[in-house]
């Protein structure tokens, strides 16, 4: 499986965020993707998963199922977790299980990321980093082969980091690709680095 970006230009609210924007990514690889705030990090996130138009330039995926776009072969986790807090931690992961069809059972993913104590509580009750690895089990119990994590430490304490670093190493050791907007250090060796914006 290859990702190819090629000469890629975004434009939000009329205004050029980035162009000419080259990167290749193969099944199994990691890429970090840095620069300044506004310098289009979520954007290029945004834009594989089918969120953002492509102003310009070309996206290809070679090597996976033809019969389905990019963004139906993507998970995105962005800022916002997308959990109903009225519902429990089991109920919000079986709905996105349902919804995306997954193929893994909810309390394995709910293991993966140490919730399954945690099953049967609302997800309101849920702290910021409770909320923020609940999303991540997401990734884990529905399988797509490319993951766009927009500054997925966010809100995680050092145990849960070395958990999500676990977790993703999976994903890449299975054929996955991850593309990832960092602006501090995160637990993934080999990964490649795109860096955006030029420094003010």
């Amino acid at each position: 499986m290859q990702l190819e970006a090629s000469g890629l230009v975004c434009v939000r609210g009329g205004r050029e965020v980035f162009r000419g924007l080259d990167f290749s990514l193969s099944g199994g690889q990691a890429l970090l993707i840095t620069g300044r705030n506004g310098a289009g990090k979520s954007s290029l996130l945004r834009m594989v998963g089918g969120l953002v138009r492509i102003a310009g330039g070309r996206l290809d995926l070679t090597g996976s199922n033809p019969e389905l776009s990019i963004a139906e072969q993507a998970h995105y986790l962005g800022h916002q977790d997308a959990l109903k807090p009225a519902l429990t931690v089991a109920e919000n992961l079986d709905f996105w299980v349902r919804y995306l069809g997954g193929g893994v059972q909810s309390n394995a993913a709910l293991a993966a990321m140490g919730l399954e104590r945690l099953a049967d509580l609302p997800a309101g009750y849920l702290s910021a980093g409770q909320r923020r690895r609940l999303a991540i089990a997401r990734l884990i119990a529905v399988k797509r082969p490319i993951w766009l994590l927009d500054e997925p430490n966010t809100a995680l304490d050092q145990g849960a980091q070395a958990g999500l670093a676990k977790v993703m190493t999976e994903h890449l050791s299975a054929g996955g690709m991850i593309l990832a907007a960092v602006h501090g250090p995160i637990e993934l060796s080999h990964a490649q680095e795109l860096r955006l914006g030029a420094a003010p």
